[in-house]
Parts: C-alpha cells; structure tokens; sequence
C-alpha cells in the first residue's frame, strides 16, 4: 500500500474527509489552519512511530562506519540513531571484533585511567556532548591505543510514508499501518468507544502478527541473545 491509497482508504474507512480545521494558536494571538492532508498526515506518522517502537523490523536496521581515534574514547553516534544492534572493531586483516554493550559506570569503573590504552572491547552510550544537545555519543574502553575502524549496527525511524510515498512497511505489512492509522484518526474525532474498541482489536492484531515476523521470524538465527526476539512456531 503507498501513500495515496493510505489517505484514501483512511477517509473512506472513516468517512471523513477531515475539511481543514482553524484553532487557536499557542500563543493565544491568532488562528492557525489544519488542512486535510496534515491532519492525516498526522494519524500516519504517529501510528508508524508506535509501530516502530514496538517492533524493531531487522529489514530497517542502517548500518555505518566510523572511525576512533588514539586517546579519544569517544564516538560520535549518527544524527538518526535512536538504538544499537551492534558495534564491532574492523581489525587490519577485515575481520570483525564485536565490543560488549555495557554501563556508563562500567567503562569508567573498569578503565579508570584515559591512559590505559588498547582495542575497544566495550562501549556504552554515553549521551549528548555540551556543545550539542543533540549529537549523542559512545564511550568505548580502554581507550583506543591507535586509530580503528568501527562498523554500527543501528535503529532509526525510516522516512515516513507521507513524504517518501512508499514505505517498507506500507510495502510488507500494511495492515498494522492502516489500523494504528485508523486509531488515531478515530481518537481525533473522538468517536464512538466501541468503534475505538474495535479498531483498536484489529490494530493489536495485525501488531502481534507483524511483532511475530519482526521479533521472530527474522531474529531466529541472531548471534546474541540481547536483542529483542520471540519464539515462533
């Protein structure tokens, strides 16, 4: 399902045009306008927000490769990422090292001293550096002894459908994104709690089956048993 006939299957599903909406700014100074799309839009992104923070789909993993330097500890994450899979050390010969995930206070604990140098073999995420709120980081211990490639595994929210009008989601599973669509749309016209109730049922659904491809089917064979999986039958 792409983006088009998402909208239109949402309005007729709830019979709803959604004709732009005027309301009252924050400031209280004036009247701002919602138009139809954005008011759409809106019940779109918010369900594949839910969506993705229940199910973390191995197809949308990104993966990067950065670079730690001598006496830096520190590792700066991209701007999209909002968990790890995996970071590993790319040895000199191509083979892979991966750190364990740890603490803060594990790496601080463990590697008190800046000086004592050698191959990462752990990393926490450290968080925002002063300088930018918004730029997070990785510690790795002990401190890189020398420069070393680094490979990372990562989750991050995928553009969504309504600006890049196909989506994998859309694509793969478009049930769970209709449904959870629905819900919010219906939240927003503050319908009926037994029709609430029942797109909610249907939404809950298609999430499990959709959690059962992406915790299951696809994690079967995963190397370490951190990472979120389900048993499937």
């Amino acid at each position: 399902m792409n983006y088009s006939a998402l909208f239109e299957t949402i309005k007729g599903y709830l019979e709803n045009d959604f004709p732009a909406t005027s309301f009252t700014d924050s400031a209280g100074t004036g009247t701002a306008t919602l138009t139809s799309t954005e008011q759409i839009n809106t019940f779109i992104t918010q369900a594949e927000k839910r969506i993705y923070n229940t199910i973390q789909f191995p197809s949308l993993r990104r993966n990067v490769t950065g670079l730690v330097t001598a006496n830096n500890k520190y590792l700066t994450a991209p701007d999209d990422f909002l968990s790890t899979f995996s970071l590993a050390v790319i040895n000199t010969d191509g083979t892979y090292s991966y750190l364990l995930n740890k603490d803060v206070n594990f790496i601080r604990e463990s590697y008190p001293s800046p000086t004592s140098t050698g191959v990462p073999q752990h990393y926490a995420l450290f968080g925002p550096s002063s300088a930018n709120l918004n730029e997070l980081t990785f510690i790795v211990g002990p401190t890189p002894d020398a420069s070393y490639s680094m490979e990372l595994h990562y989750f991050y929210y995928p553009e969504s459908i309504t600006t890049a009008l196909t989506s994998w989601l859309g694509d793969n599973y478009d049930p769970v994104l209709l449904y959870g669509s629905l819900v919010e749309g219906y939240i927003f016209m503050k319908g009926e709690q037994d029709i609430i109730g029942m797109y909610d049922k249907k939404y809950q659904d298609s999430l499990m089956q959709a959690k059962r491809l992406g915790d299951g089917l696809e994690r079967q064979d995963a190397y370490r048993s951190g990472q979120v999986r389900v048993p499937v039958t």
